[in-house]
């Protein structure tokens, strides 16, 4: 990258898995694609010194420090990237956004739809210069991406249903140790915010249609599990670790959700098919780099689900990787993450999805919980 292209320094606040993710995107989005700004790896934010700088030399941050509120309101900062737990978002967010700085945060937006409300009013008082992003990273994996595109061209027609699932395994197991995934003090909720966020947020993107009510339930198999240090005993489960919810769209679609971490033998399952009246598409994260189609338009003699690779370079983020053929993973998600947010930010352009996207989602999420309080009633999510 020319070294006369204007720097963007980042703050990471927090880090462990997500941290290793989104490190790795903001290292590598601007040695594989030609960026308007140049994303400098400033800071890196923990709780705990030795931690924290154990991850920057690892990483690749070039300085740490242990105290966010210092973090954004440093002069030699552009962007706060938040990957703390949800019950710090709003705090560490709204801070960030106050004193002029860009925000991305991770999903889902915050632990309760009060504090996502709070993000996207602080997000909107900004100002048209200072923008924010959640980070529902599934919309950058390029068939996905793709799938929108094919939705929203028509190559499926109307949309009438979707069927949506994100499918895990790590609680299966009843002595798998508690963490603050399992703590709504710190996660919120369970599945249904970790794992459903991620499902609403993709079958609104890939259909351009957002639901606007629900009926569900949330349970709970395993109430309580081993404390990290077992010999503390064992500690309370307080959110769910499944959720099941149907919904309506705004344009006239179904849909219906699942949000597992009690599937047995999934590990990490996100899967998604929109039906239309010609044709449908499907996608499967554990098979990350095809699409599935189906175009009902086809002679009967030559109908059925088509498996699209999606490495062509014509195909969404692919020019800037690999030979056909040669797939990326996991980790590609972040990186495309990473480029989207700084051409839109140095474009002066609203980054997508927004804090006020993120807001809407949690209304969805906030609609299922109070559906399944009640004992599954119909709840509106506007």
């Amino acid at each position: 990258m020319p070294n006369d292209v204007p720097p963007l320094r980042v703050a990471l606040v927090g880090h462990g898995f997500m941290g290793a993710a989104h490190s790795q995107g903001w290292r590598v989005a601007p040695r594989f694609f030609d960026l308007p700004a140049r994303p400098e790896m400033a800071l890196l934010v923990g709780r705990n010194a030795a931690a924290a700088e154990s991850a920057a030399d690892k990483w690749g941050w070039a300085e740490t420090g242990t105290d966010w509120r210092s973090a954004v309101t440093r002069d030699d900062i552009d962007v706060v990237d938040i990957v703390t737990p949800g019950g710090s978002h709003a705090e560490i967010a709204i801070a960030a956004l106050e004193a002029g700085k860009h925000v991305m945060c991770e999903k889902p937006l915050a632990n309760t739809l009060e504090e996502a409300e709070a993000m996207a009013a602080a997000a909107e008082r900004a100002g048209k210069d200072v923008f924010a992003m959640i980070g529902f990273t599934y919309r950058r994996v390029p068939a996905a991406t793709f799938a929108r595109d094919l939705v929203r061209s028509g190559a499926i027609g109307e949309v009438r249903q979707v069927r949506a699932a994100y499918l895990q395994d790590w609680l299966v197991d009843a002595e798998a140790p508690l963490s603050w995934r399992l703590q709504k003090e710190h996660a919120g909720s369970g599945a249904l915010g970790d794992l459903g966020a991620h499902a609403v947020d993709l079958a609104q993107f890939i259909t351009g249609q957002r639901v606007t009510s629900v009926s569900g339930i949330l349970n709970t198999f395993v109430d309580d599990r081993p404390l990290p240090d077992a010999a503390a005993g064992r500690g309370r489960v307080t959110v769910d670790d499944t959720a099941l919810f149907t919904g309506r769209f705004d344009g006239g679609a179904i849909g219906s959700f699942e949000a597992t971490r009690m599937a047995t033998g999934r590990k990490n399952a996100l899967r998604i098919e929109v039906s239309g009246s010609t044709g449908a598409v499907s996608f499967d994260l554990e098979k990350y780099n095809s699409l599935g189609f189906y175009d009902a338009t086809a002679p009967s003699t030559r109908q059925g689900f088509t498996d699209i690779m999606v490495t062509e370079p014509e195909h969404p983020y692919l020019s800037a990787w690999w030979p056909t053929g040669h797939v990326l993973g996991y980790e590609h998600g972040f990186v495309h993450q990473a480029k989207d947010f700084v051409e839109a930010v140095a474009g002066s352009r609203q980054p997508e999805p927004s804090f006020a996207d993120g807001f809407q989602v949690q209304r969805v999420l906030g609609g299922v919980q109070h559906s399944a309080a009640q004992d599954s009633a119909w709840t509106s999510t506007l």
